[in-house]
This record gives structure tokens, C-alpha cells and sequence, in this order.
């Protein structure tokens, strides 16, 4: 007696549904494909880059198309479950800074990448995986890429985001700052977010001034600019007490006047947040402050810039 007939007589269950699932799939493999998540130090926006890494599994894939219509958008949203006989173990054994894409060729179209963002409806007894995912939205695709050569020039954001993000510290404190919605995984305070949102920026000077390079090419050409603006800005702080929240407080308020990149707008003011969790029966040490800015949209640019030359980092590419 084999292996598989010894399966099959422990657990009649997993027997019965083992072949249902080769009957439905045909011994159907998808590939998937290794990406090492890429973050820009200058605004925190998140690429992947794949590392050449790929692996095959074998199960039935069901799939869901769902037609929407949007302002910027006309696209079909595909939900995918891969059930598989055996657990694809390199997805425990991942890390936040890597993902497994899965390229798929549906009965008719082009293919579609797959990012599998769960695993669900598994029962022991049954021994089958069943693992969710979407395709990738074509808006999303070109932040997947095939090698860092392919990485476009940063910073991506336009607004006055990576000034925030140069004020990590305080007194002899350092603290990090995300862009907000672009956190790492299940990380722990102290942290502070810094959050534009849209419709959160607007002109003060009517038109920019822009200057031509003085020799140029077909295709990109980077310009000269110059426009002031103004933002409406939301700090977040997590795990700041008064004093430290006061500290950091004062030393953007330094920042503004040593390094002349923005002026207040509006009087800052920092409020206490609720945030709980029932099963402490207790809440997080949580504040917001909020407030305008006015900046140079090219101050904004150099000063991401410098950033990318001062920033200790180093992307997490193999």
C-alpha cells in the first residue's frame, strides 16, 4: 500500500474529495512567481520586483468575473480560489517584504496575474487548501515589474508629502513616518503617518513657473518648476505621550523655520483619538493633528531628493 492508499483508508473524507478535485481540474498548475517589495524611500510609494524565484502547484482553480464601470475605469474584477490537496507551504514561510504572484491563462483573453491575499474554508479532516486572491487591476500592473532596471524615476507624489517624511526625529528621538495607507505589515508604535488626501491640495500662486532644459530630447525631459501651493495635512501619532507628542511638535515648527520648505497656514492643533479594542477594554495611545502648509511644489521635489541621497536604506531585492 502506498502512501496515497494509506491516506485514502485513514480519511475516506479526504479520499472522496481528493478525487472529486482531480476529476474538476484536470491536474490544472498555475506558476507562481516571487516579488520583493521595493519602497521608494523619497515618498513611500511600494513597487515589486520580481527575484526570479518560482514555484508550481497543482489543485482546481474557480474563478468569479464581475464587470464594473467606473469614472477612470471599465474593468472586469476577478475573484480566484485555487483549492489544492496539498498546503503550498513557501506562502507560511513569506515575509511582509515578499508575495507570490500566479500567472494564469483564462479560456479566452490575455493573461492575468493573480495575488492571493488569504487562506480560508479549511477543514482538517477534508486536507484540502483553498486560497483567495484577485487579479491584479490593470491600474496596478505597472507597479510590477520584471527587475529594478525597470523601476521608474522617483519621487511619484506631486504634493508636499515628502516633506513630511524627512521629519523623523526629535530632540535626540528617531522616529519613523509612513505615507499613510502604505504602512509595513503589523507594525508597532511609535510611528507617525502623514496623510494628504485627495482633494486636499490646491493653488495659491495661479500658474507655475516651468523652464525647458536648454538642450531637448524625444521622449522625457526633466523640467525646472515652480508653483506655490497648499496643503491640507493630517498627522498621525501612535504612541506618543504629551511630552514626546510636544517635543516633535516643536521641532517641525523648528523645520519651518530653519529649512524655510513650508510655512503654516493654520494654527496646528492636536487632538486626543479614540481607537480601542474590545477585547482589552481599553484604547491606544493615539493623536491627530491637523493643519495647512504652504510649500514650493520644487521645494517639495529637492527635498525628496536629498532624501534619497541621506536616507540609510536599502531595498529588499535579491
Amino acid at each position: 500500500m502506498n502512501l496515497s492508499e494509506a491516506a485514502a483508508a485513514a480519511n475516506p473524507l479526504q479520499a472522496i474529495l481528493d478525487s472529486g478535485l482531480d476529476t474538476l481540474s484536470k491536474n490544472q498548475t498555475l506558476s507562481f512567481q516571487l516579488y520583493s517589495r521595493y519602497v521608494y524611500p523619497q515618498d513611500g510609494y511600494v513597487f515589486w520586483v520580481a527575484t526570479g524565484n518560482t514555484i508550481t502547484a497543482t489543485g482546481s482553480l474557480h474563478y468569479a468575473t464581475d464587470r464594473t464601470q467606473d469614472e477612470d475605469q471599465t474593468i472586469g474584477i476577478n475573484t480566484v480560489i485555487f483549492s489544492s490537496e496539498e498546503e503550498i507551504t513557501p506562502f507560511n514561510e513569506i515575509n511582509p517584504g515578499y508575495t507570490w504572484i500566479a500567472q494564469w491563462q483564462p479560456p479566452s483573453g490575455s493573461p492575468i496575474l493573480i495575488a492571493f491575499s488569504k487562506r480560508g474554508r479549511f477543514y482538517d479532516r477534508a486536507k484540502i487548501w483553498h486560497y483567495v486572491g484577485f487579479a491584479v487591476y490593470p491600474a496596478f500592473t505597472e507597479l510590477i515589474v520584471d527587475s529594478e532596471d525597470n523601476l521608474p524615476a522617483g519621487p511619484i507624489v506631486s504634493n508636499s508629502l515628502p516633506i513630511w517624511l524627512t521629519l523623523t526625529s526629535y530632540g535626540s528621538t528617531v522616529i519613523p513616518v509612513y505615507p499613510s495607507y502604505l504602512l509595513p505589515d503589523n507594525i508597532v508604535p511609535p510611528y507617525v503617518v502623514a496623510h494628504i488626501g485627495e482633494g486636499d491640495t490646491e493653488p495659491v500662486a495661479q500658474f507655475p513657473t516651468a523652464q525647458w532644459p536648454e538642450s531637448p530630447t524625444t521622449g522625457f525631459n526633466s523640467m525646472a518648476s515652480l508653483q506655490l501651493m497648499r496643503d491640507k495635512v493630517k498627522l498621525i501619532f501612535y504612541g506618543l505621550n504629551n511630552q514626546e507628542f510636544w517635543q516633535y511638535y516643536w521641532s517641525i515648527l523648528e523645520a519651518s523655520r530653519n529649512l524655510e520648505a513650508f510655512g503654516f497656514a493654520s494654527s496646528p492643533a492636536v487632538q486626543d483619538t479614540k481607537r480601542t479594542q474590545v477585547e482589552l477594554a481599553s484604547i491606544a495611545v493615539k493623536k491627530t493633528m491637523t493643519f495647512l502648509a504652504n510649500y514650493y511644489q520644487g521645494t517639495s521635489d529637492t527635498l525628496s531628493r536629498n532624501l534619497i541621497v541621506s536616507a540609510d536604506f536599502t531595498p529588499i531585492l535579491e
